[in-house]
């Protein structure tokens, strides 16, 4: 739950980014220029990073391509570099933002805080966020905590930025031991809003915890996330119940402090600053403090939006072993391999954690998902039994493992367990649009139940009505009841919203073909074949449909012959 102030406004957008990033000037080799462009614009960090290094080798001065070169190499996690570059390019007024951010990282990660406030007053431009926050931490880092909270106090004047000012000022007199000065902060006028993040609570809690306050903490933490705690969560919960003293572990000093800033600007920022920006802040903040878990989380998060998924399960693997969030970064990881289309080595990874924490429920869902999604249903059913056991009594945010098990129980023919899967489902979520349609599906091809598969599924329409899959399952359903008319209404919306799924279209040429649109049907089977394969489409059953006719398929597989509602003998 990252820190955000409801909604980031323009005005406050641009005062917390700054300049833009410059866009790399044009290079005299054309041909690598171009190729390292494309590569920036694919977010192929690695390739644009060797294109760029050698751009700079004949034009080594070219202030344009070394802060392209600058990015791709923070990207990519190459500090050293990166460093390097920074030095070489410098930070002076009006010069490059993210070479400011990396020699400000840079001078914080060595502890020079006195480097710091002379980056900042020589003009380094790192972003008016940046600079006021990391000034005032490097201030606390000198020794000179007073010095420190004023700043924080003028940072809160800027407009739209007082609850980062007031979260790191709660943040840096923890970090000292005035624990009752950052309760202040916490449960005063801007409370509410440092509390909406997830470091904001485990801030707070170890806050109440150093002021004997577990009770206090533990009604903080149920407040915020309920019952539906994570692993690491759950843990700090436990030992607030047992009345354990927690040791103030989010910030250990002015360094961390300056990581943290970074951090907060990145989460802050993630769903309305360009992805590189965020990926900058995330990195520096991981350079300076490796153990930043959420830092590499939001890192490797990026990655797979950007779909370079080698470089998100790279970073996945930053996290250590002994990390209360391991767990949650091999999950990533895992989904990471399997988007990269090694699913194969997802569903080893995945087993490997199910060994490791056979407590968490997690771990065998993901394996069930990634089983069923590989049309392995009856592993990815044993996988859900785990997981179902694991919750204990069922609440209403375990329906998806209840629904996910019923369908790998229907698809590896274990019906008789599959159904009162899918009602378990509907009780503990009733209007699940996804729930009604594939229940009522399976009514309708088993050919039980219909009324009430119609009546699911014209609920699901209701919540659904674009998506062509349940319009499908709706014209269907009126098909199998004998009402041709009115499914062939259903069944050209569903095309309409479904062009090339092959099994819609088969779909409907069956219901042209009731309602003796003949010629129409043949047309749409032959669509249908066209788009085939599909996942539930039989192409021998189409192809003898079109030789001849769907009456005489239904005959010769001994099914009830075409007869619409209201004819004789219905």
């Amino acid at each position: 739950m990252p820190l955000r102030l409801t909604t980031v406004r323009p005005a406050l957008l641009a005062v917390l980014l700054g300049t833009a990033l410059a866009a790399p000037a044009a290079a005299d080799l054309a041909g690598p220029y171009l190729a390292a462009r494309i590569a920036s614009g694919l977010n192929d960090y690695t390739a644009a990073a060797g294109y760029y290094a050698r751009l700079l080798q004949s034009d080594p001065d070219n202030l344009g391509v070394q802060e392209s070169a600058l990015i791709a190499d923070l990207a990519q996690a190459d500090f050293e570099t990166a460093v390097a570059l920074a030095a070489k390019m410098g930070a002076p007024a009006g010069g490059s933002q993210v070479a400011a951010l990396t020699l400000l990282a840079d001078a914080a990660q060595r502890e020079d805080f006195a480097a710091v406030v002379k980056l900042l007053d020589d003009g380094a431009e790192p972003g008016p966020l940046v600079a006021g926050l990391a000034r005032a931490w490097a201030l606390a880092g000198l020794g000179q905590m007073s010095e420190a909270t004023r700043a924080f106090d003028e940072m809160a004047k800027e407009p739209g930025v007082a609850a980062f000012a007031a979260y790191h000022k709660a943040l840096a007199l923890a970090s000292v031991g005035d624990y009752e000065g950052a309760d202040q902060i916490f449960s005063g006028a801007t409370g509410q809003v440092l509390r909406a993040s997830r470091r904001g609570v485990l801030a707070h809690a170890q806050i109440l915890s150093q002021l004997e306050r577990d009770v206090d903490a533990v009604a903080l933490i149920d407040a915020v996330f309920g019952a539906d705690l994570d692993p690491e969560l759950s843990a700090l919960r436990a030992r607030l119940e047992a009345g354990e003293a927690l040791p103030f572990s989010l910030i250990g000093g002015a360094r961390d402090g300056i990581a943290e800033v970074y951090f907060t600007l990145a989460s802050a920022l993630s769903n309305d600053a360009p992805d590189t920006f965020t990926l900058i802040h995330a990195r520096l903040a991981h350079y300076l403090r490796p153990d930043h878990a959420d830092a590499i989380l939001l890192t490797a998060a990026i990655f797979e939006k950007q779909e370079q998924y080698d470089l998100a399960i790279e970073t996945y693997t930053l996290i250590a072993p002994d990390s209360p969030v391991f767990t949650a970064a091999a999950l990533g990881r895992a989904e990471a391999m399997v988007q990269a289309g090694r699913t194969e080595a997802a569903i080893e990874a995945l087993e490997q954690i199910t060994r490791a924490a056979p407590d968490q429920q997690g771990g065998w869902v993901a394996l069930g998902d990634t089983l069923r999604r590989e049309n392995r249903f009856k592993e990815a059913a044993a996988a859900y039994d785990k997981a179902i056991a694991l919750a204990g009594t069922p609440q209403p945010r375990d329906w998806f493992v209840w629904y996910a098990r019923a369908i790998a129980q229907e698809r590896s023919d274990q019906w008789d367990k599959a159904e009162p899967g899918f009602r378990k489902a509907l009780e503990l979520s009733p209007d699940q649009p996804a729930v009604l349609n594939y229940l009522g599906y399976s009514y309708v091809e088993k050919g039980t139940n219909l009324d009430e598969a119609l009546d699911m599924i014209q609920r699901a329409v209701l919540a659904r009505p674009d998506s062509g899959y349940i319009v499908d399952s709706l014209g269907w359903a009126l098909y199998r009841l004998g009402r041709y008319e009115e499914a062939a209404v259903q069944m050209e919306h569903a095309v309409e919203l479904e062009a090339v799924d092959p099994l819609v279209n088969d779909h409907l040429g069956d219901v042209y073909w009731a309602v003796g649109r003949k010629r129409e049907a043949e047309f749409q089977w032959r669509r249908a074949l066209s788009f085939g394969p599909g996942d539930d489409l039989d192409m021998e059953r189409v192809r003898r449909k079109l030789d001849v006719g769907l009456d005489q398929v239904l005959k010769e597989e001994g099914a009830p012959p075409l007869k619409a509602k209201g004819d004789a003998g219905n």
